[in-house]
């Protein structure tokens, strides 16, 4: 079955490289992380390489892996646009 070169499919493009994508793009990105104890909203790195404590409540909104952060059960997230 040929692919189309020009106009690979977004689930195609997901699975490649950062690098070699058509069009190069990050796969970071910031994030507003809304805190589930006192409902302060952080923004936070989407793999940041600390913990991230919250500044109302103290309470830990996200742990480092390997590579993206993994955010606290309870805390809500949106991506951040331009």
């Amino acid at each position: 079955m040929p692919a189309d070169l020009l106009h690979p499919s977004k689930a195609d493009e997901n699975r490649k490289h950062k690098l070699k994508r058509l069009i190069q793009s990050p796969n970071s990105y910031f994030m507003d992380v809304k805190c589930s104890g006192c409902f302060h909203i952080t923004t936070i790195f989407s793999h940041a390489q600390t913990v991230v404590v919250c500044a109302g409540c103290s309470q830990v909104l996200c742990t480092p892996t390997g590579g993206k952060c993994r955010l606290t059960e309870g805390s809500s997230f949106r991506k951040k646009v331009d």
